[in-house]
């Protein structure tokens, strides 16, 4: 898949169902369970060795070598992996190839990678408990690693290390200087800070660590303090478009917060306007502002171009609350057409989402002007608007097959039909786990076609939305079990026949494994090992 269609599909994740994430963890449990099934029979192993071995230019690390490399390398970011991992196996690329630019570099700083399932030791010792996880190891310190918050591309990977190495803002001594660096990028953040040892300079340097894709100063001197008409220690951020400058004060009693710094920097960095795009999708979702407005135009059209600028008026009463993005229907962004089930055509248009909750608004009107986008935007924060909720019509031959299909408009009807027991799959088309169940659900809805209290379904969730509830990830697994009260029961287990069975055999409850019958020991023996066990 091209990276272009990567981030499709994240910022749709986003849109849709609020999660950075695949199809759901249990499906990696899943393939580990498979991968252990197909491990061969363990051999005697040989005389650990701390011999360092390279695979791409990454080291490979166990726990009978990890003290060497942590000896004979200062710099060294190490990557926790399964095999059975998919974000592991998107992230390879990307760890080798910054590991063969450092090498072109001759740089101090080194890649290597552990077998997380196989170096469970490690993982103990180290608090990994996901992958993968990356951790920073400086000057062969084992004991304090810093965790790796930075973009996970091999540029972004460089850039974030090479920031742990150099100075992560450069100190201004002059107005000079001070020009200079803010006239050097389009985007640049200065902290002014009275006492440069105290903790809140501490905690803006830690910050500018992080942040590697922006350039960071900073100064003590009150004569720049002047010059930018501050009196209290502030952090600026000096921009060449929109406002100009954005700044953030520091609150003088509770100090610097920098997880709120972090997220003022990712705000005000952005445009008010921001185009929907390969290079800003991932920023977009990193902002963390829950509810988006989207602007579908045509970017090759002059009338669609026309309504930017009122867009771009009405955003800015609204910075830090809502998100203003721009689609262009003319460029790869079908997906997001796709999920928001529009057409092309249907363009110029807006659409407001939630992205907490997934719940979609639509204007009732189709006049895009500074005044009506802002009064649309108000509408909705106040409680005004109702979600709009997307659905399919219903199949003619809906409950003809053993698999009824629902859809948002017959979903409660059947559903919470209180005769029934209802066990509906939630599906999304594209989604590679949903394919191979299939054949299961289509097998278990034959298994229990002529049982008239019992519902097989599937439901479409890429183009059905429910008030009932979100659903988060694919395939989500749900049983509604027949009576009152609306009752939701969400299967979490195995996805095979013989246990979908169980489960519905047994009113929407795996049955408790049968334990093993305990011998009890014969009268007269002495057999402390048995009665212990009995006990």
């Amino acid at each position: 898949m091209r990276l272009h269609s990567f981030l499709l599909l994240l910022l749709l994740t986003a849109w849709a169902w609020a999660l950075d994430g695949e199809e759901g963890g249990e499906e990696e449990e899943e393939e580990q369970e498979e991968e252990e099934a197909k491990a061969p029979e363990e051999t005697t192993p040989g005389p650990p060795s701390d011999e360092l071995l390279e695979e791409d230019n990454i080291l490979v690390l166990t726990q009978h070598n990890f003290d060497r490399a942590l000896r004979e390398h200062r710099y060294l970011l190490v990557e926790f992996y399964a095999p059975w991992c998919g974000h592991c196996r998107s992230l390879a690329p990307e760890y080798a190839k910054a590991a063969s630019l450092l090498k072109n570099e001759s740089s101090e700083l080194k890649l290597a990678k552990v077998d997380g399932p196989a170096e469970m030791k490690l993982v103990e010792e180290f608090g990994v408990n996901g992958y993968p996880a990356l951790k920073f190891f400086r000057d062969g310190d084992r004991s304090q690693p810093v965790e790796f918050t930075g973009p996970r591309e091999a540029e972004g990977i460089v850039r974030w290390l090479k920031r742990r190495l150099g100075p992560a803002a450069t100190q201004l001594e002059t107005e000079a200087e001070t020009t200079q660096l803010i006239d050097s990028q389009d985007i640049v953040i200065i902290g002014f800070f009275k006492d440069l040892q105290d903790e809140d300079t501490a905690g803006f340097l830690a910050t500018a660590e992080d942040a590697v894709d922006l350039t960071f100063g900073f100064t003590d001197r009150p004569e720049l303090f002047q010059k930018y008409g501050l009196s209290q220690d502030t952090v600026v951020l000096f921009k060449k478009f929109d406002e100009g400058r954005a700044d953030y004060p520091v609150d003088e009693e509770l100090g610097l917060d920098q997880a709120d710094l972090s997220r003022f920097l990712i705000i005000h960095s952005m445009h008010l306007v921001t185009e929907f795009n390969s290079k800003t999708s991932s920023k977009i979702f990193r902002a963390k502002i829950l509810n988006h407005l989207l602007l579908f135009i045509n970017q090759t059209l002059t009338p669609h171009k026309e309504l930017l600028a009122d867009f771009q008026e009405a955003a800015r009463p609204f910075r830090g609350e809502v998100l203003f993005v721009v689609v262009d229907v003319a460029g790869e962004n079908d997906h997001v057409l796709q999920y928001f089930g529009m057409n092309a055509t249907d363009a110029p248009a807006l659409r407001f989402i939630n992205i907490e909750t997934t719940k979609k608004y639509l204007p009732t009107t189709g006049e895009i002007t500074a005044a009506s986008v802002t009064t649309f935007c108000q509408d909705i924060l106040s409680g005004k608007v109702k979600p709009h909720l997307r659905s399919q019509e219903i199949p003619a031959d809906w409950d003809q097959k053993p698999v009824k299909v629902l859809v948002g408009k017959n979903f409660e009807q059947v559903a919470f039909d209180e005769s029934k027991n209802v066990f509906v799959k939630f599906y999304a088309p594209w989604c590679t786990h949903c394919k191979e169940m299939a054949q299961t659900w289509e097998d278990l809805a034959e298994k229990y076609k002529d049982h008239e209290d019992i519902i097989i379904a599937e439901l479409d969730s890429t183009a059905n939305e429910l008030e009932a509830f979100t659903v988060r990830g694919f395939p989500t697994l749900k049983y509604f079990p027949a009576g009152p009260g609306r009752k939701v029961i969400e299967y979490k287990s195995a996805r095979d026949l013989e246990t979908f069975s169980k489960f519905l055999d047994n009113g929407g409850v795996l049955p408790e494994p049968e334990e093993p019958e305990i011998p009890v020991p014969e009268a007269g023996t002495n057999d402390s090992r048995e009665h212990k066990d009995e006990l």
